[in-house]
């Protein structure tokens, strides 16, 4: 029996579940996310990709600046996990 792992919690940040295409190079394109009980809120623009560190949330792995229904948002990739951070209060 396979044992999944549980996901760390971390009040600044916000998990997603992501719908990704995975190409032949091995690179992924995120097409849109949504939060566990939230609607689907689809990726318009992907404007850069690169390894990075959440500062505000810790975390290492591929962070994507989105354009997402008018909005820039900042995901991230830190296998196995996706999430977005949370907005400062």
């Amino acid at each position: 029996m396979e044992m999944h792992k549980r996901r760390p919690e971390n009040p600044c940040k916000r998990y997603v579940k992501v719908r990704a295409d995975f190409d032949f190079d091995g690179s992924v394109r995120p097409l849109l996310f949504r939060e566990e009980d939230g609607p689907a809120c689809r990726i318009d623009r992907i404007l850069d990709v690169r390894q990075a560190a959440s500062l505000k949330a810790g975390g290492q792995g591929v962070r994507y600046l989105c354009e997402a229904e008018g909005q820039t948002i900042v995901l991230f990739n830190d296998e196995p996990y996706w999430f977005i951070e949370c907005e400062d209060e």
